[in-house]
């Protein structure tokens, strides 16, 4: 069955993650993504660790980077040198016949490859042209090279407002400020398209890593706006407690999550086996918990620790309260929730088979797969040569050029 995206064609000048995770969710809805790196490979190819732990999967005898399987499968390769003025050239008819091109080179990159919007669009007037840059495209920034962890992490205020008072500023995960960002790209590429559908006219559309941290950070960024500082969370004096965190016996953590805390009170009681606390003058009201937030955080934290987390969550499901527990992704692959919902797909790939993330938009009558890995380095260049015109004499030409592999 088709994907919702078929017949989409999409060419991305594209590296590490950002873009790459915004190409992959439409690759998975059926858009042909060609993937344009150069001869040596996205750079993304060469990195080995990710949030401590290493980067690749063993499949027969073959050791697999797991990171470029994630964002890159069902795409295709053509690796091109367009710092030749021929590689460029090829670039240009490859745009003339493409419905997206899409980039996160940095700025200045962009311009001297001729890779700019205005040179694409004369070529292609109905282009949709998405370009993802660290810290926007004006400002003293501009030309700034930006990691999510610096532009967006770092940058937002995430990184300062994460964590408990007096902690250090704790880490990001990786590429999980790219991920963020992702489909407020996909968002507006497709709203550019539907544009194109109803006007015939291409759209130059502009994303920053910053601008979409801060957007996800909006509810702090707008409290600043509006004068009131935010503040990092203690969770030993969070003013609601039925908003909090606690330990149960193991060290094993659970979240609660009820903002109505009058409505839910009396079944946290009972959930807790703790029905006189209902009713006590110092917790009787959503006023007299937030001023006595402590002491009560303080018992509800001894009372969780007497009992496994398995234990209160039966008690807490039974009463009809909102919790999480807090989960490992060692948990999270084995979730049966997670499990039951696809989350995870298996990969074929030539050496073996994967499990990978699935991407979490489900089309129900078209849905969305995963049809083969991520290519290697050029894997598809001939292929992509060919439905262009040229001729077997002009790509060994331009081999013997370096200008493809």
């Amino acid at each position: 069955m088709a994907g919702v995206l078929e017949g989409l064609k999409v060419v991305s000048v594209e590296h590490y993650v950002a873009i790459p995770a915004a190409t992959v969710w439409m690759a998975d809805w059926g858009a042909e993504v060609i993937k344009v790196e150069p001869l040596t490979g996205d750079m993304y190819r060469g990195t080995g660790r990710a949030g401590g732990a290493g980067r690749a999967v063993k499949l027969g005898n073959t050791e697999v980077n797991w990171g470029i399987q994630l964002i890159n499968r069902n795409k295709k390769s053509l690796a091109l040198d367009l710092k030749k003025n021929s590689g460029r050239d090829i670039l240009y008819k490859l745009i003339k016949g493409a419905d997206v091109f899409m980039s996160n080179y940095q700025l200045d990159a962009v311009k001297k490859l001729g890779l700019d919007y205005n040179t694409l669009s004369r070529i292609n007037p109905g282009l949709i042209y998405a370009f993802l840059s660290g810290y926007g495209t004006v400002g003293p920034d501009k030309d700034e090279p930006g990691f999510d962890n610096t532009a967006s992490w770092a940058r937002s205020g995430m990184q300062y407002l994460i964590g408990e008072p007096g902690s250090p500023p704790p880490a990001q995960r990786g590429g999980m400020g790219d991920r963020t960002a992702a489909p407020h790209v996909v968002a507006g590429v497709l709203a550019a398209l539907l544009h194109r559908e109803k006007t015939g006219k291409g759209q130059e559309l502009e994303f920053s890593l910053y601008h979409s941290a801060v957007w996800t950070l909006a509810v702090d960024i707008q409290s600043a706006l509006a004068g009131t500082s935010p503040n990092k969370d203690d969770r030993t004096k969070a003013q609601n407690p039925l908003w909090n965190s606690y330990r149960a016996k193991g060290d094993r953590w659970l979240q609660l999550g009820m903002t109505q805390s009058d409505v839910y009170w009396p079944n946290v009681c009972r959930a807790i086996d703790r029905p006189e606390l209902e009713n006590d003058p110092r917790f009787a009201g959503m006023n007299v918990r937030r001023e006595n937030c402590q002491e009560l955080i303080r018992i509800m934290d001894e009372v969780f620790a007497s009992r496994t987390r398995e234990e209160w969550e039966r008690g807490l499901r039974e009463q009809g309260c909102i919790y999480g527990r807090i989960q490992t992704p060692d948990e999270v692959i084995v979730d049966p929730q997670a499990l039951a919902n696809d989350f995870f797909v298996d990969l074929n790939h030539p050496d073996g088979r994967m499990n990978v993330v699935a991407s979490p938009v489900k089309f129900r009558q078209n849905p969305a797969t995963v049809r083969g890995p991520a290519p290697e380095i050029g894997q598809n260049t001939e292929e992509i040569f060919l439905e262009l015109g040229y001729g077997w004499e002009d790509i060994a030409g331009l081999k013997e050029q370096n200008v493809i592999l």
